[in-house]
């Protein structure tokens, strides 16, 4: 991985820790990829096509998630970032753990399954995030960001179609089964990596509420939680309804492992190109063509819902992601890097964040259940769809107006902290 890591970046200086991270990310992504997608279906089908079910588990997912956040920054303030970042691989191998003991009663414990991924994912994605933060520098970011968006793709590409290949060829239980039983070992293994990275304690008091009131003062940092916001607003019910669409228009794992193969490979192949290409002086141009480009793609599906053009669906998200989300979280932590006491406060920074974006998330899927208890789910869902698309052209609105030029004596950038670090 060393020697094609040195071919993409040229001579950038590529150390241990960012290849550990990059291999973390990967065996995290292939393990999620492989059985998540199914979880759901897993759901639906025990609860006999109940959207509420689903989308309880799934708001469990994201209130669980948002105060992990807080609870791991803490954390990671007071002990270390990679004892975190075990911990959330820990509980998300608990819960593939869970599911296969509790088996076809899981859509009883729904609530209890929800809970137990939101918190590894907060313990997970605040470690992973954090020393993403400390690990790249302002050079590396883009492309660190961008491989790792190939690594996910390339595991949403093979995990999903062999996982729907093994339920459609075995018994479904047996199917659903060996499916968890992999992505459990997988994530046993992402443990076992993560005794390879360095320690790094943390010092200093847990600023979680000044950080969040550093929006009064910081214009890009307020801009920027409101695009992190307005992301999770869409994501909340995307995140399960085009699964479940996909899963009632074939009624067959194997096509729901086929429509993430194509999504997937168009991401694969864009991630590159997006890393390649988009410059930063391009973020905002690709953001908002990102976001057109992933707003217009739901009206495919809206006009007739079929596989192919779920497909083509697909294929048109595949590519807008990649588009958006290389500049936008490369332009996430440029402004975090430039926000008041960066350096110290970077956990608090990350926590902030994606508490923001699980905000966002939440209130999507409660707007789901008010919705399909008060009206026709089959009527209401595509005009939430329609509303909630639109979301992430407020991500463009928010960093339209970002500008990280010009100095700010209050900066700490990242990359003087890391080299401190790497000093030490």
């Amino acid at each position: 991985m060393h020697k094609t890591l040195e071919f993409v970046l040229g001579k950038t200086q590529i150390n241990r820790s960012l290849i550990l991270l990059l291999v973390i990310g990967g065996l995290y992504s292939l393990g999620i990829y492989l059985s998540n997608t199914f979880v759901n279906i897993y759901l639906w089908k025990q609860a006999d096509g109940n959207y509420y079910t689903i989308a309880t588990y799934n708001l469990a997912i994201f209130i669980l998630q948002a105060i992990t956040f807080i609870v791991a920054g803490k954390i990671a303030k007071k002990v270390d970032r990679v004892i975190v970042l075990r911990l959330g691989v820990t509980f998300l191998s608990l819960f593939f753990l869970t599911v296969l003991m509790i088996g076809d009663k899981s859509a009883y414990f729904n609530i209890l399954l929800g809970s137990l991924l939101g918190i590894g994912y907060g313990f997970y994605w605040l470690a992973f995030n954090v020393l993403t933060f400390e690990i790249t520098e302002p050079e590396t970011r883009d492309f660190f960001n961008g491989f790792l968006g190939v690594l996910q793709s390339f595991g949403g590409m093979i995990g999903p179609f062999f996982a729907g290949l093994i339920i459609s060829k075995m018994d479904a239980n047996i199917g659903y089964t060996t499916i968890f039983t992999v992505s459990f070992i997988l994530f046993i293994s992402a443990v076992v990596c993560s005794f390879f990275l360095k320690r790094r304690p943390a010092e200093g008091v847990y600023l979680f509420k000044r950080v969040v009131e550093e929006r009064k003062n910081n214009k890009n940092w307020h801009r920027i939680l409101n695009a992190h916001l307005f992301q999770g607003l869409r994501e909340g019910i995307f995140l399960f309804v085009i699964t479940i669409w996909v899963y009632i228009v074939t009624q067959s794992e194997l096509s729901l492992g086929m429509f993430n193969l194509y999504f997937s490979g168009f991401s694969f192949v864009f991630y590159f190109l997006a890393t390649k290409f988009i410059k930063p002086s391009k973020r905002k141009k690709a953001i908002l063509i990102g976001s057109l480009l992933l707003y217009l793609s739901l009206f495919i599906i809206l006009a007739h819902a079929s596989y192919l053009t779920l497909v083509v669906y697909g294929i048109l998200i595949g590519i807008a992601y990649p588009i958006i989300n290389v500049p936008y979280i490369s332009m996430t932590f440029d402004v975090i890097g430039k926000a008041w006491k960066a350096g110290e406060l970077r956990i608090e920074y990350i926590v902030v964040r994606e508490l923001y974006s699980n905000i966002g998330r939440v209130i999507s899927i409660l707007f789901f259940i008010i919705s399909i208890s008060i009206f026709d789910a089959e009527r209401i869902i595509p005009i939430l769809l329609v509303v909630f698309g639109a979301m992430h052209l407020g991500v463009y609105l928010s960093v339209r107006n970002i500008y990280l030029t010009g100095s700010n004596k209050n900066a700490v950038m990242i990359k003087d902290q890391v080299t401190d670090e790497k000093n030490r």
